[in-house]
């Protein structure tokens, strides 16, 4: 059973807002553009854009500013936006996908429920080479909103996306191929420690709870990047981002 978006939210269309997310969304997957609306001073931008809608015949519109924000439901547009069909994150499940196995570090989010976390650890997941990104089925995790969108500038349109509903069992699974690793704020080796050769699956917990027994204990490996003590710890997409980093000058290309 996929554990994708609620069926509350399955007919609603995202908002993808800004000028980064939304050309990721043009280069990545322009037939789920419904709609696009923009300021006039995004002209340059939303002008090949425009042509795209044009051939497929879909609408588009250069508006004012308050009803681009009305549109975008938020003042933080970047003056343009898409209104796009929800995009589907299917459940993971042999045989896995090769373009979420192909980076040398799998972030894997359990629980993180803020979507400017999200959009911060996809953003940086690009940035740094992932090829995607895994979400647990805890109902306290954040989904793909407008604001998760916004922040990843793209990011998102960019990672292969897959769900479980048991991560244990799913980390047990995709053992064979990486070295599951559990972000812990105590107790755990510096990154440098962890043992190299394979691709590394960076498990990443909730904001406030961090990840529970049972995941770590599904983990072959811990990670605690060494701070000053002045502070217990970092924001969890501060952390992905350096961690991130950290591990993609270590681990090996998956196998393919």
């Amino acid at each position: 059973m996929s554990a994708s978006a609620p069926p509350s939210r399955a007919l609603d269309p995202d908002r993808i807002c800004g000028p980064a997310a939304v050309a990721a969304v043009f280069a990545v997957r322009p037939e789920a553009v419904l709609r696009l609306f923009y300021l006039p001073a995004r002209r340059p931008l939303a002008g090949p854009l425009c042509k795209v809608m044009a051939q497929a015949r879909r609408p588009y519109r250069e508006v004012p500013p308050d009803e681009l924000m009305r549109i975008a439901g938020t003042e933080h547009h970047g003056g343009i936006v898409a209104v796009t069909l929800p995009r589907e994150v299917p459940e993971l499940g042999p045989p896995f996908p090769p373009a979420l196995l192909a980076g040398r570090v799998l972030p894997v989010l359990d629980g993180i429920g803020n979507p400017h976390n999200l959009g911060a650890v996809a953003r940086s997941a690009a940035f740094f080479g992932c090829a995607g990104l895994l979400l647990s089925g805890d109902p306290r995790g954040a989904g793909l909103s407008d604001a998760a969108y916004r922040i990843a500038e793209g990011g998102l349109e960019r990672l292969a996306l897959r769900r479980v509903t048991d991560l244990p069992v799913a980390l047990r699974a995709i053992a064979p191929r990486f070295t599951t690793v559990a972000a812990v704020a105590r107790g755990g080796v510096a990154p440098e420690a962890l043992p190299t050769g394979k691709p590394f699956a960076l498990v990443m917990g909730n904001e406030e709870t961090g990840l529970s027994p049972a995941t770590v204990a599904a983990c072959a490996q811990r990670v605690t990047l060494p701070g000053s003590g002045k502070v217990e710890s970092l924001n969890v997409s501060v952390a992905a981002a350096v961690l991130i980093h950290a591990l993609d000058r270590l681990g090996a290309p998956a196998p393919g």
